[in-house]
């Protein structure tokens, strides 16, 4: 059944139906669960997005001296995400997570995984990273320090900041940590935080067609 929706969405897709037109005709059509359609929604794409975000990827070695502007809360919770294996590998090849659970909410694990960050990108040698979360969230104070201690700890160059719209600032930079479209879209380049520092601890998101039936894998 999903495996029908994913194919008669994608027919939509690259016809040029927007998502949500198309995504609301076909999960009715097929009474998709709310589950079900969220993993539609984020992770299914036209063929020419796909194209144009997959050029846009940056490895690890192209990191070294740039500014890297950092979503936040959308690397925190696609981490978290992949750490409960609830992650998945999307069609344009960003990882994104599953939980639907909304604002980030602050745990006791959100130090540890800001440690883990920052360590990565300072192995990376990036110039700068630049963290927007948005000022709106619950404890939003408390992430920013833990932030900001973090990259102290670490010695790597950056700021922290709490703004209104994290989308508006991060669409200012050539180079974004996201996976969140609307940003991607403006970006040059996207770097997948969640995705490599998961290769690194040996967690492997779920990859979409493992969801499917095998008969209905393009």
């Amino acid at each position: 059944m999903l495996g029908e929706a994913y194919q008669d969405l994608k027919y939509l897709l690259n016809r040029g139906y927007r998502k949500s037109y198309a995504l609301e005709f076909i999960a009715n059509h097929y009474r998709l669960t709310l589950g079900e359609r969220h993993l539609l929604a984020r992770c299914v794409f036209p063929d020419s997005w796909i194209k144009d975000v997959k050029e846009k990827l940056l490895q690890p070695e192209d990191l070294k001296g740039l500014t890297l502007a950092i979503d936040g809360f959308n690397v925190l919770i696609t981490i978290e995400s992949l750490l409960e294996g609830k992650a998945i590998l999307c069609e344009d090849g960003l990882v994104r997570d599953l939980k639907h659970q909304g604002r980030y909410r602050l745990n006791e694990r959100t130090s540890h995984v800001l440690k883990k960050v920052v360590s990565l990108l300072r192995g990376l040698d990036i110039g700068e990273a630049v963290f927007f979360y948005g000022k709106n969230v619950q404890k939003s104070g408390i992430v920013k320090a833990l932030t900001e201690r973090a990259l102290e700890e670490k010695d790597l160059p950056g700021r922290v900041h709490l703004v209104k719209s994290p989308d508006f600032e991060l669409k200012r930079f050539e180079f974004v940590a996201t996976a969140d479209a609307g940003i991607v879209v403006s970006a040059r380049g996207v770097f997948d935080i969640p995705a490599e520092l998961g290769r690194r601890m040996g967690l492997r998101p779920t990859e979409l067609f493992n969801l499917f039936s095998r008969q209905f894998v393009p």
